[in-house]
């Protein structure tokens, strides 16, 4: 028999050996926004080789998207990889900076929550099964329609079978984590519905008030049913407080906040103007929050901040804090976008410790008594870290290599 004989018959041989061999799907720069963009639910180890957890994860990770394959319908939900070395464009993109992180996909945007359970096949099977389960709650009359903590997207539709609440469904899916999602059919809810189309309205949180789907926005247009709901649904500001700052650091996001004084009503509500014209951008990689300096002078104190200096802007990114240099440059959106943007690239962090870096043709020679690299600072502790749930990852930050 010729070698060229046990050549063809072997090659077809590893490509079952592969597929049988399952695992989680690799992705790269070529197939990442295909295979997100086409699955509703994606769960990603974005991952680096040469971090031990990292390996340690591997295998139950592999595990785990064998038994999702199993056991879910894979047209649906999958689970992925990333090898960040490899991937430095897809890293930047989700502004990782720790070894592994697992992130959620959801029809192509990522959620607000990493994810944070126990690392074992079942429980992302578990977790997977209660993302992908129906994220709309059905209501027979208007009465029982109530103030909600979180913001109500309510659609009314004539029938379940029709198009535009099959594209509810998809905006439900992605939405899910972030308003309570509610729909009604028949003639119960005709009356909400003018001239007899499918109508869609949001409640902001703690309101009765309805806030109708502007006319140029069709329920079956997804995205952009989808971006007008999360956009009146969801603050864009929110105010962090001692009872809900808990809940914002599990989301993974880093702060932006504004601090200022109570009786300054005016400074949040041009930070808001902001963020709404300039930042909207910017809302999958941070979150926009203000807070009372009063209350939180703990922070501030960390900054060598007071009340006397508010109002002023800093970042929280978890592990330090970094002031933005001058309020007044708030509303210069160039400004406000490359201090976010100084923050995922690291920026912030090596200018905090070695302090700012000047271009090397403009660096003067050091002297005998002056050392060629600056001497490492201390950049304050992050304070908001510690009001969150714990931070045992089992995960390698990038700044601590």
């Amino acid at each position: 028999m010729s070698n060229t004989f046990h050549i063809i018959i072997f090659l077809p041989l590893l490509g079952l050996l592969k597929f049988a061999a399952g695992g989680a799907l690799q992705l790269t720069a070529n197939n990442f926004d295909k295979v997100v963009g086409s699955t509703e639910l994606v769960l990603i180890n974005f991952y680096a080789d040469w971090c031990r957890f990292s390996n340690m994860l591997e295998p139950i990770w592999d595990e785990g998207a064998d038994l999702v394959a199993k056991k879910l319908d894979s047209k649906r939900v999958l689970m992925a990889k990333v090898d960040c070395d490899k991937e430095d464009k897809l890293s930047s993109r989700f502004h990782i900076t720790k070894y592994p992180t697992l992130k959620l996909i959801r029809n192509g945007h990522p959620a607000k929550k990493e994810y944070r359970g126990q690392r074992s096949a079942e429980s992302f099977l578990k977790f997977l099964e209660e993302e992908i389960r129906d994220p709309v709650r059905f209501i027979n009359s208007t009465e029982d329609l109530k103030e909600e903590k979180k913001g109500q997207v309510i659609g009314y539709f004539e029938s379940p079978n029709s198009y535009s609440y099959q594209s509810f469904m998809k905006m439900a899916s992605s939405l899910k984590d972030e308003c309570v999602i509610i729909a009604g059919f028949g003639p119960e809810f005709r009356a909400f519905m003018p001239g007899g189309e499918d109508m869609v309205i949001v409640r902001k949180p703690s309101s009765l008030d309805d806030i109708a789907m502007p006319p140029d926005v069709p329920v079956t247009d997804t995205a952009r049913l989808t971006d007008w709901a999360r956009r009146t649904c969801v603050p864009l500001v929110r105010e962090i407080t001692f009872e809900n700052a808990e809940e914002l650091t599990e989301e993974g996001l880093p702060f932006l906040i504004l601090f200022h004084l109570p009786e300054d009503t005016e400074t949040p509500k041009r930070f808001l103007r902001v963020v709404e014209k300039d930042l909207y951008s910017e809302k999958d990689g941070i979150q926009f929050l203000t807070a009372d300096g009063l209350t939180f002078a703990h922070p501030l104190h960390h900054l060598g901040k007071s009340k006397k200096d508010l109002p002023l802007i800093a970042i929280d990114s978890f592990r330090h804090m970094y002031v933005f240099p001058d309020i007044k440059d708030m509303e210069d959106p160039v400004k406000m976008k490359q201090f976010i943007a100084d923050l995922h690239s690291g920026k912030l962090h090596r200018e905090f410790h070695y302090g700012p870096q000047q271009p090397a043709a403009a660096a003067p020679a050091p002297t005998r008594d002056q050392p060629s690299t600056p001497a490492p600072t201390s950049p304050p502790e992050s304070v908001f870290k510690k009001l969150g749930p714990s931070g045992s990852r089992y995960s390698l930050l990038k700044d601590e290599l």
